[in-house]
């Protein structure tokens, strides 16, 4: 299984940019998806999780200008983020859990979002 995120770029403060995340592989059905970033010096986070049925949770810090969604169809998931601040400059790495035919979880390269003030 591969994950290829995209979408990151530079950004001025209050921009917005939109981050997408497409599985490839044996890939019959999968679960939980996730964006999680890390900036320089800190720990990974979780922004944001939406599960296959599309129930969704968010980090308070982006709650109200992040949203994910998700294609099943497509085995791709997006981050649509708004209202960009200096602080979401980070590392943004997109993670799912394939159910079949094989259980694991997987982890894209990820792609690096910039925002400037």
């Amino acid at each position: 299984v591969q994950l290829q995120a995209s979408g990151g770029g530079l950004v001025q403060a209050g921009g917005s940019l939109k981050l997408s995340c497409s599985a490839s592989g044996r890939i019959f059905r999968v679960g939980a998806m996730n964006w999680y970033r890390q900036a320089p010096g800190k720990q990974r986070e979780l922004v944001a999780g939406i599960t296959r049925s599309g129930s969704t949770n968010y980090a308070d810090s982006v709650n109200g200008r992040f949203t994910i969604s998700r294609d099943n169809a497509k085995n791709t998931f997006y981050l649509q983020m708004n209202s960009l601040k200096p602080e979401d400059t980070a590392l943004y790495l997109c993670n799912l859990d394939v159910i079949s035919p094989y259980r694991g979880n997987h982890w894209g390269m990820g792609t690096l979002v910039t925002v400037s003030s």
